[in-house]
């Protein structure tokens, strides 16, 4: 991963873990929702927005901090 798209994440790496969640966008949706129903993240806010992968063509990705 470059640097210049390392800057643009909003937290800093050191401070959470971070579970990175790529797919179609009917992926990302399903899976934030299975994580919200299985408590793995307990609200939907921890989860950036969903935007396009700029690393791999026609998919999108979410970051969720924990």
């Amino acid at each position: 991963m470059s640097t210049e798209f390392n800057e643009l994440l909003p937290v800093s790496p050191v401070d959470k873990t971070q579970i990175w969640i790529i797919g179609t966008r009917e992926q990302v949706l399903h899976t934030i929702n299975e994580f919200y129903v299985k408590r793995i993240a307990t609200d939907r806010v921890k989860f950036t927005p969903i935007v396009p992968a700029p690393f791999a063509a026609g998919k999108y990705m979410t970051v969720l901090e924990r």
